[in-house]
């Protein structure tokens, strides 16, 4: 039997999406919605095992399509509500398993600014993010690395602090747990380290570090982005055997990202992204590319027409 390991973790990819998000340090003004369809693209052909980095010729390449629909809604200056739906699809270039599709998780998100202090030339503002996923559909997590997710309802904190000089160039630091709730699996056992006589799969939590810097005015944003992902437990995949959703999955990756707001329809933005997994542990090698269309709608406009 040819070997079949490889690993696939979207919660990584979901991370990397820029646009008024929860991991950036941009504020939606009151009234104010941001809405808008974004696609996102990830490819791989090599992989850690472990701590080997190899390749898999019954997989081949393994790409995985992201369509989403994000939204940021403005309570006030100081507080943001933040949605996004994607819908996932998965494809390898070789071998004989079947790529999957379908309504992946919906995430909800407040995003909190209880600081924004002017300090001389530079600003200084402190973020506390707070979120939840759940599946919308029944799809199957079992099935790495073409699974569409990995079925876990989960609880994240972020605390994020952003430093704003000259009205142009910044500095945004983050530090966000995520709580997974455990997984059931359509089988009776399964087998990690040893033998487990269970459906169920105790899925262990999640601690991210995020940095960007770069440029940013009111019609452009440019940024630098290292990102960091580790898993607070897990195994590796063991040899001659499939990845398994409670993996210890970490990922270190570079990237670049860039928002343009037109200035005759300021109202109008389009995002953009590329990033590149340069390490891991149970995790693809893959190249991360996104763009995205916004819109902001000012949804108090009526009332303030009626006062």
């Amino acid at each position: 039997m040819k070997q079949f390991k490889i690993i696939f973790f979207l919660l990584f990819i979901t991370h990397q999406l820029f646009a008024q998000t929860d991991i950036d340090a941009i504020m939606m003004e009151k009234n104010a919605f941001c809405v808008g369809p974004m696609y996102s693209y990830s490819s791989w052909k090599n992989y850690w095992e472990g701590t080997f980095k190899r390749d898999n010729q019954n997989l081949g390449t393994v790409t995985t399509q992201m369509f989403s629909v994000m939204g940021n809604y403005g309570v006030s200056q100081k507080l943001n509500l933040l949605f996004n739906v994607p819908y996932v699809t998965t494809k390898a270039s070789a071998g004989q398993l079947r790529g999957m599709r379908g309504l992946q998780d919906l995430s909800l998100m407040v995003k909190y600014r209880p600081i924004n202090k002017k300090i001389g030339y530079a600003r200084l503002a402190v973020y506390g993010i707070g979120g939840i996923s759940t599946p919308l559909t029944n799809y199957v997590a079992d099935y790495l690395p073409l699974a569409i997710g990995l079925k876990s309802k989960t609880a994240m904190v972020r605390l994020m602090v952003d430093y704003y000089y000259n009205n142009k160039w910044f500095v945004t630091a983050s530090g966000t747990y995520v709580f997974r709730d455990n997984i059931t699996l359509d089988r009776n056992s399964y087998y990690t380290t040893e033998l487990v006589l269970s459906n169920k799969v105790f899925m262990p939590n999640v601690a991210t570090f995020n940095i960007r810097a770069g440029w940013r005015t009111q019609y452009l944003i440019a940024e630098a982005v290292f990102n960091n992902i580790t898993t607070q437990g897990g195994f590796d995949i063991t040899k001659n055997d499939m990845p398994f959703p409670s993996n210890r999955m970490n990922a270190s990756s570079i990237g670049a990202n860039f928002k343009y707001v037109f200035k005759k329809k300021d109202h109008l933005s389009l995002t953009g992204g590329a990033h590149q997994v340069i390490a891991g542990r149970n995790m693809g090698q893959s190249l991360n590319l996104n763009f995205g269309v916004f819109y902001v709608i000012d949804v108090g406009k009526k009332e303030k027409k009626d006062k």
